[in-house]
């Protein structure tokens, strides 16, 4: 398969599993817009994805966007919607991607904030894991790690759901540290997070 016919088999697959996308491409996808619409199939192009079990990636850190491409390209990380999108990106378009999405605005998902109940809830679970030592003070990653706060509500329940079973094991720490909780806490953990908002200038 030459790199014309697997740009144009991305943009053929993307038409199958993501309905949204609804203007014509062109034959080969070759600039940084183009790509992006095949992604906007699925995580919106306003940067709402089409269904709460999808990542929102507008605003994300670069380095993070371009390891989880490169995850999903060599099959470490595994998504039947998302393998056939990568298997024909070249290094630079996945940096292209990544630095185009980072540098765009994280949208306001309309995510309530949780209850005082679920708050407290969630937060006697992630205190004594030290979440915030990686994931930063608000929870607004860093290059390494995504930001959780205003995630959609779906996607870090099954995220963090499929790092306690272990059916997600890109990061080994972050399986063990799921696995320490009860499977009963999640919910209250995805609620509480997705419903946080940053401060103006979160450090």
């Amino acid at each position: 398969m030459n790199k014309l016919t697997a740009r144009e088999f991305l943009i053929g697959i993307l038409a199958i599993v993501c309905i949204a996308v609804s203007r014509p491409h062109s034959a080969s996808a070759q600039s940084i817009d183009e790509l992006a619409t095949v992604c906007a199939g699925c995580h919106g192009e306003n940067g709402v994805p089409i269904d709460k079990t999808i990542p929102n990636i507008w605003g994300q850190k670069r380095y993070y966007l371009l390891n989880q491409l490169r995850l999903f390209k060599i099959g470490h990380r595994k998504n039947e919607q998302m393998a056939p999108i990568v298997e024909p990106l070249s290094q630079a378009d996945m940096e292209a991607l990544a630095t185009h999405f980072a540098n765009l605005p994280w949208p306001d998902l309309q995510q309530p904030a949780a209850a005082d109940d679920v708050k407290a809830k969630a937060r006697a679970a992630l205190n004594p894991l030290n979440c915030r030592g990686c994931h930063q003070e608000h929870y607004q990653g860093d290059m390494v790690r995504p930001r959780l706060a205003g995630q959609q509500d779906e996607y870090l329940l099954k995220t963090m759901t499929d790092f306690h079973t272990g059916e997600r094991n890109t990061y080994p720490g972050m399986v063990a540290l799921m696995k320490s909780i009860d499977e009963g806490e999640i919910k209250s953990l995805a609620t509480y997070l997705a419903g946080l908002k940053l401060p103006e200038h979160p450090k």
